[in-house]
């Protein structure tokens, strides 16, 4: 047995892998940029004191859509298990990444629409009053940062790499034999699977072993060569060569 050389990739090869590290990549940024647009300034309200004085406050974008944290971070999870996972799982991720797109651009859209109901927990803090029709009696909307809709932005655009994802990852290389250290070839150069392994196991140990009686059953001449490829997988284990 011999351990098989790096060869070089088929132009095929080598889009696979570009097409596979830009996806995840996609990925990776994209969750990134919903955590960015998290921790940034989504408006500003107005509040009327009893007084008639009113006063500006800031609604952070954790406070106007909190699920956006979690939501990126799952994101960056699933890029994640995408460089690891196998063909099903990818389809199953991408569509996951699908749902956490639509998660995020739904959460993008509420502070939008209704700015004073995603910043009535700023409007609580600063005044004590609570309930979103008495905040609505002395709190008006001010401005609204652009990050709400970059936020909406962001979940299409995950969406859209996870349908990219579970369409094109049949086109993806192969992430088991990529990280395996060492492949055994036959020798015209082919790579030999586990079977392969144990029938060659088992016949490098019969070589060695007694011949079988003349009256062994089928069976038993089956076990007895199980246990010498057993053997054989032991002694490499030790790093001992069974054939020597």
């Amino acid at each position: 047995m011999t351990t098989s050389g790096t060869a070089a990739a088929s132009p095929q090869k080598q889009g696979s892998a570009r097409l596979k590290g830009l996806m995840i990549l996609g990925v990776l940024a994209v969750s990134g940029l919903v955590f960015l647009a998290w921790s940034q300034s989504w408006g500003s309200l107005s509040v009327t004191s009893d007084g008639g004085s009113s006063r500006i406050l800031d609604v952070p974008g954790a406070t106007a859509a909190p699920a956006l944290a979690a939501l990126g971070l799952a994101g960056l999870a699933s890029a994640a298990a995408l460089a690891i996972a196998g063909p099903v799982i990818r389809i199953v991720l991408g569509i996951l990444q699908v749902l956490l797109g639509a998660s995020i651009v739904l959460s993008g859209t509420g502070p939008l629409i209704d700015p004073v109901s995603a910043g009535s927990p700023v409007v609580t803090a600063a005044t004590g009053v609570a309930g979103t029709e008495s905040i609505r009696t002395i709190a008006r909307s001010e401005a609204v940062t652009a990050w709400p809709v970059v936020a909406i932005l962001l979940g299409a655009l995950l969406a859209l790499l996870g349908v990219a994802v579970a369409v094109t990852t049949t086109r993806w290389p192969v992430s088991g034999r990529r990280y395996q250290a060492v492949r055994f070839a036959s020798e015209d150069g082919r790579v030999l699977e586990a079977d392969e392994l144990l029938d060659l196991d088992g016949s490098a140990g019969s070589a060695d072993a007694p011949s079988p009686d003349a009256d062994e059953s089928p069976d038993d001449a089956a076990v007895r060569r199980k246990a010498a490829s057993v053997d054989n997988w032991d002694s490499l284990s030790r790093g001992t060569d069974p054939t020597a």
